[in-house]
């Protein structure tokens, strides 16, 4: 974990974040949180980080995301040597699916 951002009011935000209990309440906080930009920014890094999973060509994922291949690449290097966040949540919704 970075300890950057391990500080008191990130712990708040999380704590905050994690009372939301449904996607109409992330909406409606995060709508008040960030601005549209970041929320699509951070949307566009989750497509990217799944894109990247799933195997797609920097072009692909370029042309159907949007994202700079800067952002493609910073994506893949968390996704190779970051903290695993990514596919934890992506393990976590798969199991849901496969549950359903």
């Amino acid at each position: 974990m970075n300890k950057k951002i391990k500080t008191e009011a990130v712990d708040h935000l999380f704590q905050a974040i994690l009372t939301l209990k449904n996607a109409e309440e992330c909406y409606t906080f995060f709508e008040d949180v960030c601005t549209v930009n970041e929320l699509l920014s951070l949307s566009q890094r989750y497509e990217v980080a799944k894109m990247l999973r799933e195997k797609k060509t920097y072009l692909e994922i370029a042309e159907k995301t949007g994202a700079s291949t800067a952002t493609i690449s910073r994506v893949n290097r968390s996704l190779n040597y970051g903290n695993d966040g990514y596919d934890m949540v992506f393990a976590r919704l798969k199991e849901e699916e496969d549950g359903k």
